[in-house]
């Protein structure tokens, strides 16, 4: 089965930005790349630039997230994972990166920092209501189904 591709237009704050791209084919999110060094603390955030803006098609979003590698062998993540980039928006894309590992880490200009991943938007109906219906689960929450 041929899969649509969704046309993404992509702008280039300055010709030395990497574009977005997929490592492999078959991946599901585009790599973001880092366009300025910047090192994060342990335990510190870091607002890392992209130097890119997308135009999106109305009913997509972009959602940005963590890439594995650096999650598990520097414990790095992007804050508000999926950080979600609407339709509309027109600024450059920025990461959140939190570091919750023991040492600095330096992000180094041109190295990858997160993907994105884009996805189709299904737009609800909110219906105010005076109760809703029951089911089997009911009012459980955290933890309410056990570990085992």
């Amino acid at each position: 089965m041929r899969v649509q591709n969704l046309k993404v237009r992509v702008k280039r704050l300055s010709k030395d930005v990497k574009m977005p791209g997929y490592a492999h084919a078959g991946d599901a999110g585009v790599d973001l790349y880092a366009t300025q060094e910047t090192s994060i603390e342990p335990g510190a955030i870091a607002l890392v630039p992209t130097g890119i803006k997308i135009a999106l098609p109305e009913g997509f979003e972009a959602q940005v997230r963590p890439k594995s590698g650096l999650a598990l062998n520097h414990g790095l993540t992007v804050l508000n994972t999926p950080g979600t980039i609407d339709a509309g928006y027109r600024g450059e894309i920025g990461v959140i990166i939190v570091n919750h590992g023991k040492e600095e880490f330096k992000i180094e200009k041109g190295k990858k920092i997160a993907q994105m991943v884009f996805n189709k938007v299904e737009k609800a109906e909110l219906e105010e209501v005076d109760e809703l219906d029951e089911t089997q689960r009911g009012e459980g929450g955290f933890g309410s189904t056990g570990l085992e």
